[in-house]
């Protein structure tokens, strides 16, 4: 959602600024608050378990299988995928443990966080310029082929 000044639904602390050079108008990410590894783009896994904690905190095995149908079944998490994706992501603040109330056993709950739901929002951003990009390419080439 746009924001007064044109800026997009990313957090405050990346602001999209243009500059002209070599004749080409570039956009830059001027960062404040967030590092650089947190403008890298996203791998898949951490992707898909980002989105799957948007609604609600989940455990590792409903993280499974929530990502599973949030891709059609087209991705299958090793447990070992999952809990070293979930390492790194507690380690760089996108997510964080979570105490669920569940009197059946001791499970370990994530739920994403405001640096996470940042990260996820900017990566989203990324990959919409890029489908434009290319869609507007594969158009001009079916005009001029």
């Amino acid at each position: 959602m746009p924001r007064p000044g044109g800026q997009s639904a990313l957090d405050a602390s990346i602001a999209p600024r243009y500059y002209i050079g070599m004749r080409h108008v570039v956009r830059r990410l001027i960062k404040t608050n967030l590092r650089v590894e947190d403008t890298k783009p996203l791998t898949e896994p951490v992707l898909l378990i980002l989105t799957s904690l948007i609604d609600r905190p989940r455990h590792g095995y409903a993280l499974l299988k929530d990502i599973e149908a949030i891709s059609h079944g087209r991705v299958r998490l090793s447990t070992g995928t999952l809990y070293e994706a979930l390492r790194r992501l507690i380690e760089d603040g996108s997510i964080e443990r979570f105490d669920q109330e569940d009197t059946s056993r001791d499970k370990q709950a994530y739920r994403l966080t405001a640096v996470g739901r940042t990260r996820l929002l900017h990566e989203l951003d990324r990959m919409k310029q890029i489908a434009r990009a290319a869609s507007a390419r594969l158009r001009l080439s079916e005009v001029n082929p």
